[in-house]
């Protein structure tokens, strides 16, 4: 059978190209018609710049064609032998896909949409809003504590949102863009600062009568990281949410971090237990359910951070602006129903 999938073949490139897959899935594989794909700002442009840090590694040499597409939904179409999970007709999450009309993925890559509450739009964005989600639980934040989001974009977004729902207390979104302080601001944020500020590490102190507890950085900025610890109470936390790609940066380790005794957390979304999840600690499963349960009963309102839906064959035009407009929109989505 033949697929439509989005590629980058070249730096700076983006195509929709056609594959073949096989015409029935092979055993232990589910064959998913997708409806819906959500682009990964920060990863799909670390992919296609030629970055060599992505996947949780930095690649010996960078190479061509890449692709991109881990967060999608879609709908069962055949299952292979062995497969008892899902069967046909069942809407899904797909992840770890690819964007494509098609995802041919392994049976434990699909988690079934139970609640008809969720819809395979904002089903489509629950993958990623689990690394910001393994970000807050990483930090062990208790009710009542404040939590401030160091960077608002889509993972960000989703942080201010998690932590308001796990009942921190102030929530301080900051960003330098003023609409994604707006946006952080009507999705539970208590306050929404300027990093650039006069004085903004004073601010956030008197905000938190302090400082603050837990902290997730989603820079992956040397300087978005420094400023953070800056803004911390003794004993505070701060997941690592954002990629550090690029940046060489020094911090003070001794002032910042070893005198108050701050806690620095590895928070990328590979860095969780395959099969059984703990305090803490969940498993990719266990926490697009958790996300599904979210959605469902009305915590977490995706539907209001969805931004744009487009067309398949649109992705040169969308991927130019994501490699060229640092104020990509929150949460852009392909359409596959309409794909021939």
């Amino acid at each position: 059978m033949l697929r439509h999938r989005i590629l980058f073949p070249e730096i700076n490139k983006a195509e929709l190209v056609a594959e073949t897959l096989p015409d029935e899935p092979p055993a232990g594989r589910v064959l998913v018609r997708t409806a819906y794909s959500t682009v990964s700002p920060g990863t799909e442009r670390a992919n296609i710049t030629g970055n060599p840090n992505v996947a949780g590694q930095a690649a010996p040499s960078v190479r061509f064609p890449r692709g991109s597409g881990y967060s999608s939904s879609g709908v069962v179409e055949k299952v292979g032998e062995g497969v008892t999970r899902v069967k046909p007709g069942d809407r899904v999450i797909v992840y770890w896909g690819v964007h494509a009309d098609w995802n041919l993925v392994p049976e434990a890559n699909t988690v079934p949409i139970d609640d008809e509450r969720v819809s395979l739009r904002e089903a489509a964005a629950v993958f990623i809003s689990t690394f910001p989600l393994a970000a807050v639980r990483k930090t062990r934040l208790e009710l009542g504590e404040s939590c401030m989001v160091m960077g608002l974009g889509l993972l960000g977004q989703f942080a201010v949102r998690i932590a308001r729902a796990a009942g921190a207390a102030p929530v301080i979104a900051v960003d330098p863009v003023a609409s994604r302080r707006e946006d952080a601001l009507a999705g539970g944020a208590d306050w929404a600062l300027d990093p650039f500020a006069e004085g903004f590490a004073a601010r956030v102190k008197e905000l938190t009568g302090g400082g603050v507890n837990a902290a997730i950085e989603v820079t992956g900025q040397g300087a978005g990281l420094d400023e953070t610890l800056d803004c911390m109470a003794r004993f505070g936390r701060v997941a690592l949410l954002g990629c550090t790609r690029d940046k060489e940066f020094t911090i003070d380790y001794y002032r910042k971090v070893h005198c108050p005794g701050i806690t620095l957390i590895g928070a990328h979304t590979r860095a969780r237990p395959a099969i059984e999840s703990h305090a803490g600690w969940f498993t990719h499963e266990d926490d697009i359910r958790a996300m599904l349960r979210l959605c469902a009963g009305g915590r977490i309102d995706i539907a209001a951070m969805l931004s744009e839906l487009h067309s398949p064959g649109e992705c040169p035009q969308v991927y130019d602006r994501l490699i060229n407009d640092r104020n990509f929109p929150m949460a852009v989505q392909f359409d596959w129903t309409k794909e021939a």
